[in-house]
């Protein structure tokens, strides 16, 4: 049986995370932890566990070797080094971090305590892109000249942040908009299946201006060796 915690349930698929470690049998979660006191008492309940108010009873808990982090981005960097000093392995919701300076920090922290890291970048475990993947370091696609990814929502269409996730179409609290929050899916296959682009450039918009001048949508352009 693995102990794991929850640190911070203010993402969005927080519900999702909470829903698969119920539905674990090798998986107990010990305790919850969120800035925000009501929030962690909501998960707990759900989890049928305690909410701890100090996340250092966490990262002192030997049993706890793991935890989930589910808190707001510009919340990631200081319980990421924390927990990674603990000897806790993680799990963090992308994006890391809020650019590439506190993302950077966070690796080092990560690499240099060894624990082990994963991101919610899922795409990676979906059989198709494993295909591709494959197929791709056989050679059996020949030289790929093109390769396009879309990954779009209609969240703000229906207006899906105007509840208690509101802070996601916040760049202050979640380092990006649209484009960063779906774009960095499409990127991550990207450099997993081509490699590290050597040229980049990009765009992106406001469609709606239903969260003023958080962007809403993008597009990049990369080149690949």
């Amino acid at each position: 049986m693995v102990h794991v915690a929850l640190v911070g349930g203010g993402h969005i698929h927080t519900p999702g995370f909470v829903k698969r470690l119920q539905n674990r049998p090798d998986v107990t979660v010990k305790a919850v932890w969120d800035h925000d006191a009501q929030r962690a008492q909501r998960w707990a309940g759900e989890l049928g566990c305690p909410a701890v108010s100090e996340i250092d009873r966490i990262w002192a808990d030997n049993k706890i070797r793991a935890v989930v982090v589910g808190a707001e981005t510009n919340r990631h960097e200081p319980l990421v080094l924390a927990g990674a000093a603990a000897g806790k392995h993680l799990f963090v919701e992308k994006p890391l971090g809020l650019g590439a300076q506190d993302a950077y920090r966070m690796a080092r922290a990560i690499e240099s305590a060894g624990v082990l890291f994963q991101t919610g970048y899922f795409l990676r475990g979906d059989p198709i892109h494993q295909f591709l993947r494959e197929q791709l370091s056989a050679g059996n696609f020949g030289r790929v000249t093109r390769y396009r990814h879309t990954n779009c929502h209609s969240g703000s269409l229906r207006g899906i942040f105007d509840t208690e996730y509101r802070w996601m179409a916040d760049p202050a609290q979640a380092g990006c908009g649209g484009f960063g929050d779906l774009g960095t899916h499409a990127l991550d296959i990207m450099m997993w299946l081509m490699g590290e682009p050597t040229r980049v450039t990009a765009t992106m918009g406001v469609a709606t201006a239903r969260y003023g001048d958080c962007d809403e949508y993008g597009e990049g352009l990369l080149e690949f060796a």
